[in-house]
């Protein structure tokens, strides 16, 4: 730990993100792999409709009440991937030891690149998509910065999930 004193906001924090009774969600690396999959799924279903909400010319309210049905399963997911890796992203400082601070800086760092290939290829899909039809730029580009803003918030997410290691078992504990 570091030598800043822990609140009780982050002690509270540390016990929830290393609470045992959510361990068989995320124990295996095919479960987090599912869990991170399932909130990307999520997600990108998330930003479609609210994309289909502000683009569509008809009534579409039903893409609203679903994007409000399906962010309970993907605060759920997120909650799954904060457990799996103990809070990485979500504790702050104080309640993190030197191991675990250099491996969110490399999450971030690792997450940091992808967003900016994903930003690369929305710029360069929309310079596409605006040569083959002139008005593509207009109507496109918020849905896609839109996108790739997400994709920003969450990939450091994702990237700890899919990273995340399995936590040694009692034998191998006993041996440390």
């Amino acid at each position: 730990m570091t030598t800043t004193r822990m609140t009780s906001y982050d002690r509270s924090m540390l016990r929830l993100m290393n609470d045992p009774r959510g361990r068989s969600l995320y124990a295996t690396p095919a479960r987090r792999r599912l869990a991170v999959a399932a909130h990307a799924a999520l997600t990108a279903a998330i930003v479609g409709l609210f994309a289909h909400f502000f683009l569509s010319r008809a009534e579409a309210i039903w893409s609203a009440v679903v994007v409000a049905v399906l962010l309970l399963p993907w605060m759920v997911a997120q909650g799954v991937i904060n457990s799996a890796t103990r809070g990485l992203l979500e504790l702050r400082a104080p309640a993190l030891d030197e191991r675990q601070l250099a491996e969110r800086d490399r999450v971030l760092a690792r997450a940091h690149r992808i967003t900016t290939c994903l930003l690369l290829l929305a710029v360069v899909g929309l310079f596409v998509v605006g040569d083959a039809d002139g008005d593509a730029l207009r109507t496109y580009a918020v849905s896609a910065l839109v996108g790739t803003l997400v994709a920003h918030f969450v990939m450091p997410s994702w990237v700890a999930g899919l990273s995340a290691q399995d936590e040694p078992s009692e034998d191998e504990a006993a041996t440390l």
